[in-house]
């Protein structure tokens, strides 16, 4: 098959017209020079033949041209250039909106008309180097169409080919040159040095002179492919001079620096235009699998004494296993810091911090763990086999929406090391890497599955199949064997031609080839517009960022005739990350800030100078930056932004009411503002800070007489005492374990997420969640007698007699930790209502109390519209509401003339209970017929049938109860979850 292009394309051709207009009044000319050719006569004397060489020439004034740049740069909404310091200009391209075919036809554009001829390519490596080539290539018929047949030679710089330098110099049509900075950037100034340099900055015997100097004498325009990695060093930069350009155009999606930016159009913009494919997120998480001693090392800090180490580690925190992070130094002992005895013997020995090999090792154990590394969690190979399983599956579901449309599905796996793909033996054969033997497994599992009838009905040899729909793409040895390599050898040159070579192959359906397999090394500059699935498999945690892991397949997918295929229905890249989803959307647009200098959420003070305001003739005429400048400053002052231009909530808010404060003489274009604002302002935050209020004492109900019997009344504080049967309670635990204890296998949960990005930020949107079980053999059984008796304080005796009357004990093999954890939790409790039915309060004495002067104390805060409203009757001017139930009520309190005062109970009111501290919801007074008055505690619950209720608060409020009984016969403690069933309650 063979890729079209669209010609047509309008965000394409915005940003070649933001470079062309650049030259805007130039005139078509040239300039020539005298190119001298050296010839040997008869007599062996050197004579020099002279040749015409033809070079580009500049006529505009750095004024005039500074006049165009900021037309252009208003056009597009970027900032104004305010002084040309020098000729370099920026255009930044998202990954996959086709960057490189965008400054190919510059050059055709500039051409045609400015009459511009000489051009040289220059990219940071092999594989981009392969991939303008292969653009070059592919493009020819396309652009000898669109520019009437234009003559054009393109080359790649060869050392060995210097000629290739002299027709670049001589012709008087278009020439382009690429070549790898690598190839000039060591240059010399100590002619004893020479051949330290590159052959491009020698003198060379058939030119006459150094091939350098007669590019240099062409003035050629170069354009920098990816300018943050080839000039990114002083030394890159003086090669890049040493080419004499007339400017150099820079083309990237994540710039570090910007020269004269001239257009934009970020992962942001892409995005929104859908001009990429959609980013799904595929995580594949562990649940309930916490039977071997976890250790991630999440960072080292020897800036203070003593060095210390962030360790992840399962730690048993009141009989429940919580994966959490820890501060540990050296001699920690971690089956102290866990309580668990599963990690006996990891006391930590060192804690090593030299920069890219930061690690912690043990006294006792010989394990090493290294920065963001892990050991102790489910066999790798198990993990590595479910997101292969899991990579197939996505890739045949694909196909089955896909293939019905002429699309061709492609899925990508990145390793780290080739033997894990390609392994060979002792004859020199290759016998498959476990991921390829996985991969073959798992495949010719899932294609017999009844809904990939239709892909799987027209093989007829299974096993042929399965051997051709996957290949690796990797670097051969002498020997001719795969290789690891880092991606700029010459090893590396041969791998990516193959690569480029296979592109278009690759899209059609002729070739069985659908999963590639390829080294992490050559992660740049190959992709392939047909990738719907990426997937890294990596032995340790992959380093790889995550924009150059999607940027393999975020180019918009390609049908059998060779189309562009749009719209997110079809164009969704599934990534399956090594983490959850929450955490790769929030490293993603970590990594867009910082590469693309995107600051979500800010408003920029020329964020509206490309408002159109009107037209002058045909052109459009724009708000401008003054004006835009002004406006940006009247929503600082509105409280719409701060005085950096982040967006507050107030704006939010305002937005989502469509009651911004615009002034009048900007309401003409107030849609065009409006709509910028709501791209920039986000989602509204659950709470305002700018709205959060201390909350203070009201002292008219504080003081009154009517609050202060209410607190009389309430403010005792009581002991308790328990009695309980520990027979009834072993056969009570044995049979919840025989009949409620669920300790299945660990599972992985694989979770699916939407990634949606605007210039609020980047969020996960249509999450999905799909369960396997983990079936690992490795897992180990601990000593589950001792592990409950410490968790229980049971005998041993009880401990034992429990298990053998549960008759459970073959769900221990399954899950160990898992069934440990549920039946501490089925003991605890047991143990819990045995002891409530048992217990019994007493006031300890009249000077054990809640001091009324308490609330004066304590500092209360809320937020306006979020969390809190006014109040006529509590001892504070407002109340602060947990939910809506308990909102109502206060509101229905307030209204309510029966009532005469009330408290919402502070959190240091608290009762003590066997199953923890207990803190009622609130204390009012009641009066009836204004005359009886009445004391209550009120517990609000949503539901208030007591089998809804939780065993552990059905517990507490027993025990509250009871508390209040021993307090006296005038105040008890209610469970209502409205004001009607309250009245009920007050009226029985």
């Amino acid at each position: 098959m063979k890729l079209k292009f669209d010609s047509k394309l309008a965000f394409q051709l915005e940003a070649i017209q933001s470079i062309t207009d650049i030259f805007e009044g130039q005139e078509t000319c040239k300039t020539n020079f005298s190119v001298t050719k050296p010839s040997i006569q008869r007599d062996q004397l050197i004579t020099l033949e002279a040749e015409q060489g033809v070079g580009n020439k500049l006529n505009l004034l750095d004024d005039e041209m500074l006049e165009n740049i900021q037309r252009i740069q208003l056009r597009n909404g970027l900032k104004q250039t305010t002084r040309l310091a020098s000729k370099d200009f920026t255009v930044e391209m998202e990954t996959g909106t086709g960057k490189t075919y965008v400054y190919l036809r510059s050059i055709f554009e500039l051409n045609k008309r400015f009459g511009f001829t000489k051009f040289i390519i220059v990219v940071p490596s092999i594989a981009i180097k392969e991939g303008v080539n292969k653009s070059l290539q592919i493009t020819r018929d396309h652009f000898k169409e669109l520019y009437d047949n234009v003559t054009y030679d393109f080359f790649t710089y060869d050392s060995q080919k210097l000629e290739q330098v002299r027709s670049f110099a001589t012709n008087d049509y278009i020439q382009i040159m690429v070549i790898n900075i690598d190839a000039f950037r060591r240059s010399f100034t100590d002619p004893a040095k020479e051949t330290k340099a590159n052959i491009i900055h020698r003198y060379h015997d058939k030119l006459g002179y150094p091939p350098i100097e007669l590019i240099k004498s062409t003035d050629p325009i170069v354009i920098i492919d990816e300018p943050q990695s080839v000039d990114n060093t002083p030394k890159s930069k003086e090669a890049i001079a040493s080419l004499n350009p007339l400017c150099t155009l820079r083309y990237s999606a994540t710039h570090r620096e910007k020269y004269n930016l001239m257009y934009k159009l970020d992962s942001v913009d892409a995005y929104e235009r859908k001009l990429v494919k959609q980013i799904e997120v595929a995580s594949l998480e562990v649940e309930n699998y916490h039977n071997k001693p976890y250790i991630k090392l999440l960072g080292v800090n020897n800036k203070t004494s003593p060095i210390t180490a962030k360790v992840e580690l399962d730690v048993n925190k009141k009989g429940n296993i919580q994966r959490t992070s820890k501060q540990i130094k050296q001699n920690d002992d971690l089956m102290e810091i866990t309580n668990r005895q599963i990690y006996e013997g990891y006391i930590i020995r060192d804690i090593y911090c030299e920069p890219e090999n930061e690690y912690i090792d043990f006294t006792s154990r010989p394990e090493i763990v290294r920065l963001g590394h892990s050991i102790g969690t489910i066999d790798d190979d198990v993990y590595k086999r479910t997101q292969i399983q899991k990579t197939i599956e996505e890739h045949l579901n694909k196909e089955l929406i896909l293939n019905p449309q002429n699309i061709k599905v492609l899925s990508l796996f990145f390793i780290d090391k080739v033997s894990n793909y390609r392994l060979y033996d002792e004859e020199g054969n290759d016998v498959g890497g476990k991921y390829a033997h996985m991969f073959q497994e798992e495949y010719r599992r899932i294609i017999k599955n009844p809904r990939f009838s239709n892909i799987i009905k027209n093989i007829k040899d299974l096993d042929m199949h399965v051997s051709k729909v996957h290949e690796g793409y990797f670097s051969i040895d002498k020997k001719g064997k795969a290789k690891d390599t880092r991606g700029d050898t010459q090893a590396d040159d041969d791998t990516y031609s193959l690569i480029m070579k296979d592109k278009e192959k690759l899209l059609s359906f002729a070739s069985n080839l659908r999963f590639i397999f390829s080294h992490s090394a050559l992660k740049e500059g190959w992709d392939n517009p047909n990738v719907f699935q990426i997937c890294t498999l990596n032995e340790t945690t992959s380093e790889m960022k995550k924009r150059q892991e999607i940027g393999r397949g975020l180019r918009l997918a390609v049908n059998q005739s060779g189309d562009r295929i749009q719209g997110f229905d079809v164009n969704t890249l599934t990534v399956m990350a090594n983490e959850s989803y929450d955490d790769f959307v929030s490293k993603l647009q970590k990594e867009i800030e910082q590469e693309e200098g995107i600051r979500f959420g800010y408003l920029e003070d020329h964020s509206f100078a490309n408002v159109v305001v009107g037209l002058e003739g045909e052109d459009p005429e724009y708000l401008g930056h003054q004006k835009s400048e002004e406006l940006w400053k009247f929503f600082l002052m509105k409280g719409y932004i701060n005085d950096k231009g982040k967006v507050l909530d107030l704006l939010r808010l305002d937005l989502k009411e469509d009651d911004v404060d615009i002034p009048q003489e900007f309401q003409p274009v107030q849609g065009q503002i409006k709509k910028t604002l709501r791209k920039v302002a986000g989602k509204l935050n659950v709470k305002n800070a700018e709205d959060r209020r201390k909350i203070n004492v009201n002292k008219g109900v504080f003081l009154s007489p009517e609050f202060k019997q209410l607190w009389n009344k309430i403010k005792f504080k009581t002991t308790y005492s328990v009695k309980f049967d520990t027979e009834n309670l072993i056969n009570k635990c044995a049979k919840d374990i025989r009949d409620n204890l669920i300790a299945g296998k660990g599972k992985f949960i694989y979770t699916k997420a939407k990634t949606e990005i605007s210039r609020g930020g980047t969020s996960a949107t249509d999450i999905t969640h799909t369960t396997s079980l983990i079936t690992d053999p490795t897992q180990e059984l601990p000593d589950i007698v001792s592990y409950l008796q410490n968790e229980t304080n049971l005998t041993r005796k009880s401990i034992v007699e429990i298990l053998i009357k549960s008759n459970r004990l073959d769900a221990f093999k399954n899950n160990p930790q898992k069934f440990i954890d549920e039946t501490i939790s089925i003991i605890r409790t047991q143990m819990q209502h045995t002891i409530v039915d048992g217990i019994k309060y007493e006031k300890i004495g009249d000077h054990e109390i809640y001091k009324q002067e308490l609330f004066e104390n304590e500092e209360l805060f809320g937020h306006l519209r979020q969390d809190m409203i006014e109040s006529n009757k509590s001892p504070y001017n407002y109340v602060v509401y947990d939910s809506a139930v308990e909102k109502t009520m206060a509101e229905e309190f307030e209204r309510s003339e029966n009532v005469k005062v009330y408290a919402k109970l502070p959190g240091w009111f608290k009762i003590n209970t066997p199953l923890g501290s207990y803190n009622p919801d609130w204390a009012i007074l009641w009066e009836m017929n204004g005359e009886e008055k009445l004391f209550f505690v009120i517990e609000t619950k949503g539901a208030i049938s007591w089998e809804f209720l939780r065993p552990i608060e059905k517990g507490k409020i027993q025990c509250g109860k009871r508390h209040f009984q021993s307090l006296g016969e005038d105040i008890k403690l209610e469970v209502a979850n409205n004001f009607d069933s309250l009245r009920d309650v007050v009226l029985k």
